[in-house]
């Protein structure tokens, strides 16, 4: 249970006022609950003509004894001026009023229960959200997204039904067993000490099987993230699917995953089910054990409890039975639910090393260069880029070209920290950018991607994306330097139509230059295009590429390019190969020198 433990000291410190008025209205519940058993041995005392007769009150104290001795006083009393079923009335309504306090303060035990889970789920989410948004690029590259999508939904979900829909019960059944176990120490300690011998046996047993559980649920939690990978991996690609007649490879593949999924769950749900008729045969045997030997014990005379204080005991005794089996139940689901806890953790807990420096310092604008000094960068066993360095004037455009894989959008990437280097340094007016804020870093720099990245929103919000205090005047002006505001205003709803997921409702050129307007508004002073036209028809890419001739003004820019007659006007044109840049110069420069640029120019004019 220390896994128990860690989550509830990780997440329920912001509600200790709930779990304190969790656990008061639950031990007012079970102590309610235990007068309530109480009255029974008057009740059968009367019944069965053995109720013992006082005649004078004792001195009241807060004693078992003092109450025991003035209520029995009080009923004795009754039964001489009243009659039995005036008494037996009386003790049925007091029965009553206690049943009332008793589920009046479970209800509200229950009551004050909804916000902490609830609130402890909601932090959860919040939590993993965040830390996603957190992380750096290169924890997504080691998952699948569908597996990250799991644990964010299915995980979550598992560890609030699991895990905070048994706390409730953990939290109210030790009260009830506590409090029935004192009446019954009080009542008989020696028959006591007999159930407590029993017990041990009973709840190792049960905490055995549960245990058993946890390994299964990690790995249908695990399967389940596989499924749901495999269910993104083909919405995203189902073009490709169909077109290459792929539907029963795929039916295939996530018909064998489903199958496995539904074996480790029947597996895992036999076990589960287990709980219950386990915990209620034991009970049981329990149960009968004790019957005979508190029997036998009355029967010779040799107890202190009479018949009808017997039967109130066994009462107590069964009372016991059903929060023991709710508490063994709550266990096996406690251990499930740990299992998604860990793969939740795998998120929470992982490690990121992009973050601020603690003296960090903060930039707001750009005034000199860009510099990057002997760089060296490697993913995981490939080394990406190799001692590369270049200056990069304020105001100039820089473009970069060279073979795919030879490091041109690693080399882009590294400015914002997306990743770090690993050896040398990049420098922004001569400070490395390590010793920056990243946030004020990236606030320098505006991104327009290959693959434009919009969001399942309207035009406006799209556009407007990450400028807060945007108005609409200053959205249309950013369209229309994108070239985007013509087909933005025939749009049904103008710039409140919405663009579907992933801009699915617009052309290519559509999305990249909503994608141009998002950088124009933001008029960062350093601009970075990773291969923006590549994707483009040619009356697309004319129209694009005026957007970026008018977006890259007075900004210094660096340009990842394949067609190098989008990037005749740049200043300086760096050659990339194999992690090196092996040519730089303007574009007359490098066709004269015959080399490696002069060799993709003629074949893209070929």
């Amino acid at each position: 249970m220390k896994g128990l433990y860690y989550l509830l000291k990780r997440f329920l410190p912001p509600y200790k006022g709930y779990v304190f008025l969790n656990i008061l209205f639950n031990l007012l519940g079970a102590i309610f609950g235990a007068f309530q058993f109480i009255a029974l041995t008057p009740v059968l005392g009367v019944l069965f003509n053995t109720q013992p007769v006082v005649d004078k009150p004792t001195p009241w104290s807060f004693s078992f004894g003092s109450i025991k001795e003035n209520l029995l006083y009080y009923i004795s009393e009754m039964i001489k001026t009243s009659g039995k079923e005036r008494v037996l009335i009386l003790l049925g309504f007091f029965i009553i009023v206690m049943v009332i306090l008793k589920v009046g303060f479970t209800y509200l035990a229950s009551f004050v229960m909804v916000p902490l889970r609830n609130g402890v789920v909601c932090d959860i989410r919040n939590q993993i959200y965040n830390k996603i948004l957190s992380l750096p690029l290169g924890f997504f590259s080691e998952e699948r997204k569908g597996d990250i999508i799991a644990r964010t939904t299915g995980d979550v979900q598992e560890v609030d039904n699991s895990i905070f829909n048994s706390i409730e019960m953990m939290f109210k059944d030790p009260m009830i067993i506590i409090i029935s176990l004192v009446v019954m120490i009080y009542m008989s300690w020696s028959l006591t000490l007999f159930v407590f011998l029993l017990l041990p046996v009973v709840g190792y047993l049960i905490g055995k099987v549960g245990k058993s559980l946890k390994k299964p649920s990690m790995r249908g939690q695990n399967k389940m993230g596989e499924l749901l990978s495999t269910i993104e991996e083909s919405l995203s690609g189902l073009r490709i699917i169909k077109a290459f007649n792929a539907e029963k490879k795929m039916k295939a593949v996530f018909a064998r995953q489903n199958t496995e999924y539904y074996n480790i769950m029947n597996n895992l749900m036999w076990r589960r089910y287990l709980a219950h008729p386990m915990s209620e045969l034991l009970g049981t045997m329990v149960i009968v054990t004790v019957l005979w030997y508190g029997g036998r014990l009355v029967l010779s005379n040799t107890s202190t409890l009479s018949a009808q204080e017997f039967i109130t005991y066994l009462v107590f005794f069964y009372s016991i039975i059903n929060p023991a089996k709710s508490f063994s139940t709550s266990l096996y689901s406690v251990q499930k639910g740990l299992a998604s806890m860990q793969r939740i953790d795998m998120i929470l807990l992982a490690e990121n090393n992009i973050v601020d420096k603690p003296d960090a310092i903060g930039v707001k604008e750009f005034h000199k260069d860009l510099e990057y000094r002997n760089v060296g960068f490697r993913y995981i066993d490939d080394q990406v880029l190799k001692n590369v360095s270049l200056t990069i004037e304020k105001g100039k455009t820089i473009a970069l070209v060279g073979q795919s894989g030879s490091g041109k959008s690693t080399f882009v990437d590294l400015l914002p920290r997306f990743w770090d280097i690993q050896s040398g340094s990049i420098l922004v007016d001569g400070i490395d950018i390590r010793d920056y804020k990243i946030a004020d870093l990236r606030g320098l720099m505006g991104n327009v991607n290959q693959d434009p990245i919009l969001f399942n929103d309207n035009f406006y919000n799209n556009i407007s994306f990450g400028v807060e205090t945007a108005t609409m005047e200053e959205v249309i002006s950013a369209a229309k330097v994108a070239n985007a505001h013509e087909f933005i205003s025939t749009s049904p709803d103008g710039y409140l139509t919405n663009i579907g997921d992933r801009g699915g409702k617009l052309s290519g050129g559509q999305r990249q230059r909503i994608s141009i307007a998002r950088a124009v508004l933001k008029n960062p002073p350093i601009l970075i295009l990773d291969e923006a036209t590549s994707a483009l028809d040619t009356e697309s890419e004319k129209l694009v590429q005026e957007a970026l001739e008018n977006l890259m003004k007075n900004r210094t820019s660096i340009v990842v390019a394949h067609r190098l007659s989008t990037i005749k006007k740049a200043d300086l044109i760096c050659v990339f190969h194999e992690g090196k840049i092996v040519e730089r110069g303007t574009h007359d420069e490098l066709l004269a020198v015959k080399g490696i640029y002069k060799k993709l120019h003629s074949m893209q004019n070929l």
